[in-house]
């Protein structure tokens, strides 16, 4: 099939004033609502009474719906993934909570290589099979990858729950202690599902099915190494005015962010630095952390001590 450049312009400006009106939309409204506050629990309980229902999945999509059958180039205004098992749409998202559609193809899981491991993602989420498509969930369960987390020496993940999934079923998935697989689908699956989030783990973790041992972890949030890239270039341009940055990042929730902070903190201004350094080394929750902290408190102590001598 030709298309001409009229029927690509006129099909583009006819998504673009779709994609303007629907931020009105009454379905948009009230998940605006819904979601607009910053609790990850509520924000779940919220997710779940949304879902339960469903009749809304259809008053958002129908107008959508209609403008494709009259126009197949007419383009909604969801960001869409595919790879070769599933294709995902994004239908709501804001800073708290994204909701995405996802349609999983029996056929393409049937042929896939086996699945070998779970991923525990780090994140609280709802989930609604539209279609469960004849398929089974397992979900594992893992210990908390937080406050004195380290990979190695970590505890495996074990098998929590093997239950068959029915069609309209509400999942809750607390992502920052489990993960789920999905086995023995005679259909495609349809889901919904709802991702807070606030409250999040550190870490997204990857765990062998065979023995539960764990096999990877990645930092699930870029924002400390950002933090320290940018704490080192204030730090480099002597910035000492900018001390409230390096305390606030020396007593973030993620440790590996909190001793970097301090070294670049002692590097730029040693006396601001050091009554948070006493109180890292005291009461750090990470254990990394407090021994790093006490070795420099020591090296500072002993370098002082040596000054006063030759003084």
């Amino acid at each position: 099939m030709t298309l001409d450049r009229a029927a690509l312009d006129a099909a583009a400006a006819r998504s673009s004033r779709f994609a303007a009106s629907f931020a009105d939309h009454p379905v948009t409204r009230m998940l605006e609502h819904a979601f607009a506050g910053d609790d990850a629990e509520q924000l779940a309980d919220a997710a779940e009474l949304l879902l339960a229902r469903g009749d809304w999945l259809a008053e958002l999509l129908a107008p959508m719906v209609t403008e494709l059958r009259a126009d197949p180039l007419f383009e909604p205004p969801f960001e869409a993934q595919r790879d070769t098992v599933r294709f995902s749409t994004v239908l709501f998202e804001r800073p708290a909570v994204t909701l995405t559609a996802t349609i999983v193809s029996a056929d393409a899981l049937a042929v896939a290589p086996p699945v070998r491991s779970v991923t525990i993602a780090g994140r609280l989420s709802v989930i609604r099979y539209v279609r469960g498509g004849g398929a089974r969930r397992q979900v594992w369960t893992a210990d908390p990858a937080d406050g004195d987390f380290r990979a190695a020496g970590a505890g495996p993940c074990a098998l929590t729950r093997d239950q068959p999934l029915a069609d309209a079923m509400v999942v809750r998935l607390d992502g920052r202690t489990q993960g789920q697989v999905i086995a023995g689908a005679t259909s495609d699956l349809v889901t919904v599902t709802a991702t807070i989030r606030p409250g999040a783990s550190l870490y997204v973790r990857e765990y062998a099915l065979a023995d539960g041992a764990l096999l990877r972890c990645a930092m699930l949030d870029e924002r400390p190494a950002r933090t320290q890239m940018l704490l080192a270039y204030l730090r480099l341009a002597g910035r000492k005015d900018a001390g409230a940055c390096f305390a606030a990042a020396a007593g973030d929730a993620a440790f590996f962010l909190r001793w970097p902070a301090m070294r670049e903190w002692l590097a730029l201004d040693a006396p601001a630095a050091l009554p948070h350094l006493h109180a890292m080394a005291e009461a750090d929750p990470h254990r990394e952390v407090r021994t790093a902290a006490r070795a420099t408190l020591a090296a500072i102590t002993t370098r002082q001590g040596a000054a006063a001598c030759h003084g």
